[in-house]
């Protein structure tokens, strides 16, 4: 049996279950970001260094006056800096309440997938890797793979398990 629209009262095709992706790339790579984490993106400008914080914090911004911490993709995915000085995007992130700016290379646009066409991690794919993501979708050119935020950026309670 169709639903029906109780505002209507006509039969409603099935409910789309598409999710939206912001896209980014690092090195090269094509990522998703689910939509419903990203607050915003923005060019990053200064940044201060944090003495003694883990590899992977590129330090802290001042973004609208709040403080947000900087995480370069590149070193927590275990790839090394561009060394290039071209403008820094971020992707705006928040987790436990904590705001994040994820720095990436560039910032692409927003892709509607369908959930049920999202396969599993290739079996060759890098162990670090697949701890931070949930699967990837197959595009028409490429392959996406889709990032799991909570595991993204958990890194400092690893590091406090460890």
């Amino acid at each position: 049996m169709k639903p029906i629209d109780p505002i209507t009262s006509t039969v409603t095709k099935g409910a789309s279950k598409q999710m939206e992706f912001v896209t980014v790339s690092v090195a090269g790579q094509l990522l998703g970001l689910p939509i419903s984490r990203v607050h915003d993106v923005f060019v990053v400008s200064e940044m201060t260094t944090v003495p003694l914080a883990p590899g992977e914090i590129a330090g802290l911004l001042n973004l609208r006056g709040r403080v947000v911490t900087a995480v370069s993709l590149r070193r927590r995915l275990g790839l090394g800096d561009s060394g290039g000085t071209e403008r820094r995007m971020a992707v705006g992130l928040e987790n436990h309440g904590e705001a994040y700016g994820l720095l990436v290379d560039e910032v692409g646009e927003v892709l509607k997938l369908d959930p049920d066409e999202m396969q599993p991690n290739p079996v060759h794919m890098d162990r670090g890797w697949v701890g931070l993501s949930q699967g990837v979708h197959q595009l028409h050119d490429k392959l996406l793979i889709v990032l799991d935020v909570d595991a993204v950026l958990a890194f400092e309670t690893e590091r406090e398990a460890a």
